[in-house]
């Protein structure tokens, strides 16, 4: 299928290794230019090289932190009119205890996972509706459908989200721009192993332990491969994706078992 968004511009926070690069890299291979965004100047170039030589198209990089207001300022300066977002906050949500939290600890993961994306979209929607053509995707996690002990701070903020996104979806939708919530599961990335590394020694069990455990869990039996993420993210950007706005689509195997 043509998804009718060759030449259109993205911009893909997140976008040099992971669930970021795998959506840059799925629209690249329709055909979109790319301002790529990460903190890391070193992978943030690697990931470009590799998708200017494996897809040709135009590729910028933008070594920014998208959790700043001088990080949200350069990516738009390098990029003022996208016709596509994909918005993913790059930081790993880490378990912890709430009740030692404070006010400013809950305000830090509601200014990394809400307030940074919502930021973007704010911003670049008016262009997008002027223009008549928009898709924004935010990438947040299945678990937002079934909380986990030990993640209401990155929870409650991503939950929040999704819920503002709803709302101002339904204003965009008549000038053709979207924005829709993909809720990813077990994807074989640097950030899952990480995260199963940390469990396992909280744990007092090992790695390999804990990727059996996950794996149990989930009816795919397996973890799946990012560009699985990155092809849902590209059909969502797509020309004929027009009808579909304000979902939360989750992408996790079968392991979350609601029917909404």
């Amino acid at each position: 299928m043509d998804l009718g968004i060759r030449g259109r511009h993205a911009i893909v926070c997140g976008g040099s290794r992971g669930l970021g690069e795998a959506c840059a890299r799925s629209l690249a291979q329709e055909g979109v230019n790319l301002t790529i965004v990460a903190r890391g100047q070193e992978a943030l170039e690697e990931a470009a090289a590799s998708l200017r030589r494996d897809t040709g198209v135009t590729v910028q990089t933008v070594a920014a932190d998208v959790n700043t207001p001088e990080g949200r300022d350069a990516i738009l300066a390098a990029c003022p009119a996208p016709d596509i977002l994909v918005c993913n906050p790059g930081v790993r949500q880490v378990p912890g205890d709430f009740r030692g939290w404070e006010r400013d600890e809950w305000l830090r993961w509601w200014d990394v996972h809400f307030y940074s994306s919502m930021e973007l979209i704010r911003r670049v929607t008016p262009g997008m509706c002027d223009r008549k053509f928009g898709r924004v995707v935010s990438i947040s996690v299945s678990f937002i459908k079934f909380p986990q002990v030990g993640f209401a701070h990155s929870h409650a903020a991503r939950v929040a989200l999704s819920g503002a996104i709803g709302s101002i979806a339904r204003e965009l939708l008549p000038h053709n721009v979207t924005v829709n919530t993909v809720c990813p599961g077990l994807f074989d990335t640097d950030a899952l192993r990480t995260n199963l590394h940390g469990h396992a020694a909280r744990r007092g069990t090992t790695y390999e332990a804990m990727v059996e455990d996950r794996i149990n869990g989930c009816p795919a039996g397996r973890f799946a491969h990012p560009s699985e993420c990155g092809d849902l993210v590209a059909y969502l950007c797509s020309a004929q994706a027009g009808f579909m706005s304000a979902q939360n689509i989750v992408n996790d195997g079968g392991v979350y078992q609601g029917l909404f």
